[in-house]
């Protein structure tokens, strides 16, 4: 008889609580940054999966059958856009066109680099709070039953986002303003440095698979030394030999590693986007500020 009883409460408590009662929603998320932003909006409602994982290009990913199962097997597809993710239409045609696709950056004003959008919105920390809405907002437009819940947490979250703002903005302004200059490996700072001031000049496109040539090279040492450019920065998705030559001849230090496109694995320095911003930051304000 006890044991009757404790199988009914048990039933009970499973009927009850949407967390038993409801399986989770399987999403998919094109990069690592934007798999973290999912995750602190969807917590423990959600399943993410993310294709282009830590410390990988997405500029150059290459997608795999397994990815196409993912996302016929996702309720939702959350990407970037801008043409970042120039494999996705491919993908998704192979997963057979029914992924119900989601652009987080949709109300961003893109900047642009020559004919083509920029795609590295989230490098503002204001940009990176429509992306949160619009996760938000899709998650509970199909499990409206968790609205309450994604709403919840995407509102501590953009807490987190304005303190991290408010210090990224007290941290440049201790720069002086003719140091606020430095050379990185491609054209991924461009919303960063149209919001805190400070100018980033890359030898690369927008994209890591365009080559500098000798001339970009040689155009690029000649502008750091008129311009007194004082430090050079690498990043964890492209080869460091680049940045290392240039700073062989210019005299520039290397200031260390910038994370743009992707995150690190959860032992690295810079596992969620809070922790990259703060560690960009840091490695920007010590290089900049002797």
């Amino acid at each position: 008889m006890r044991r009757l009883c404790w199988l009914i409460c048990l039933g009970l408590i499973v009927f009850s609580d949407p967390a038993w009662a409801q399986e989770r929603l399987n999403v998919v998320a094109s990069f690592s940054i934007l798999g973290d932003f999912v995750r602190n909006v969807g917590g423990d409602r959600v399943n993410v999966t993310t294709l282009v994982g830590p410390d990988s290009d997405a500029h150059v990913y290459v997608p795999t059958p397994s990815d196409a199962k993912r996302v016929a097997d996702a309720k939702l597809v959350f990407v970037n856009g801008l043409g970042f993710e120039g494999w996705l239409p491919r993908l998704v045609k192979s997963a057979g066109g029914k992924a119900d696709i989601v652009t987080t950056t949709s109300g961003i004003a893109p900047l642009k680099l020559g004919s083509e959008a920029d795609p590295h919105a989230w490098q503002s920390v204001a940009n990176a709070k429509i992306y949160v809405a619009n996760i938000r907002d899709a998650l509970a437009a199909v499990a409206p039953a968790d609205a309450e819940a994604f709403k919840s947490r995407a509102n501590a979250y953009l807490a987190d986002l304005d303190a991290l703002e408010r210090d990224v903005r007290e941290a440049v302004a201790k720069i002086p303003e003719s140091r606020r200059k430095v050379i990185s490996t491609h054209n991924a700072f461009g919303y960063f440095a149209a919001a805190y001031g400070i100018e980033f000049i890359a030898p690369l496109g927008v994209s890591t698979e365009s080559e500098a040539s000798a001339r970009d090279i040689a155009g690029i040492i000649t502008q750091i030394r008129a311009a007194r450019i004082p430090a050079v920065f690498l990043e964890n998705i492209t080869d460091p030999r680049l940045m290392g030559r240039i700073s062989a001849e210019t005299g520039a230090r290397v200031g260390g590693t910038l994370y743009s496109d992707s995150l690190t694995g959860e032992k690295g320095d810079s596992p969620t986007y809070i922790a990259m911003v703060r560690h960009n930051i840091k490695a920007l304000t010590s290089a900049l500020s002797r």
